[in-house]
């Protein structure tokens, strides 16, 4: 993939990749609810949203795919194994952050009840959102399942992990190396775009991130 977002041949002989993939929209996104890990299905436009990027993606001609076994997740991941002929591994370690009492809530919900809380969050103090994950424990989760499949690869080989906004930035964070107060700086994922890791000398390095589209506002528990 190029730095205008075209996607290339991931047959770059430059080591392996791993393509971090936000499912497409739900109601619950439109709606500015807190989704966690409430199961929620793609709309009419997330089906179509990933059915664009799965065309995209499949040019990166992916050696595996994995996915978060919530349905919004898996449903997109479907759309690219259809094209590739690859089968997809859910797994439950790929889901998005448990929020406790915030899921369901819209954030205007979220604010009057749990304002200090909410304030806090955004402050980038390390929070229990709702009473549940704090983003630490989600990377502890989420970065090893990224890993034992990395580790399958053939050596130019590319992952595709198709997770949750929170999820995949928390993931992104931990793999890149990076303090979990930084982690903020990553700004959040649009429905159905991604994220590119290279494998380097020094580690995995960010070649691409919120890629796909032209930008649009970020609709989720993570904007």
């Amino acid at each position: 993939m190029s730095a205008t977002g075209e996607v290339t041949s991931g047959r770059t002989g430059r080591g392996r990749r791993i393509i971090l993939w936000r499912h497409g929209q739900t109601s619950w996104n439109v709606e500015r609810r807190f989704q966690g890990t409430t199961d929620v299905e793609l709309t009419d436009t997330g089906v179509a949203q990933a059915r664009r990027a799965a065309r995209l993606l499949a040019a990166c001609e992916p050696d595996a795919i994995i996915a978060s076994d919530l349905s919004r997740a898996a449903r997109t991941a479907a759309e690219l194994a259809a094209l590739t002929g690859l089968e997809v591994t859910l797994e439950e370690g790929l889901r998005e952050t448990y929020a406790g009492v915030w899921q369901g809530l819209t954030h205007e919900e979220i604010i009057a009840r749990y304002g200090e809380e909410y304030a806090a969050w955004k402050r980038g103090e390390p929070i229990r959102r709702g009473g549940g994950e704090l983003e630490t424990e989600v990377a502890d989760r989420a970065a090893p399942v990224v890993l034992r499949h990395v580790e399958k690869l053939p050596e130019d080989g590319t992952l595709v992990v198709v997770s949750h906004g929170g999820t995949i930035r928390t993931t992104i964070g931990r793999l890149l190396g990076l303090d979990a107060g930084h982690w903020e700086s990553l700004g959040g994922l649009t429905n159905c775009c991604w994220s590119v890791l290279g494998q380097g000398a020094r580690g995995w390095r960010l070649l691409e991130h919120n890629a796909g589209t032209l930008p649009e506002p970020v609709l989720g528990d993570d904007d």
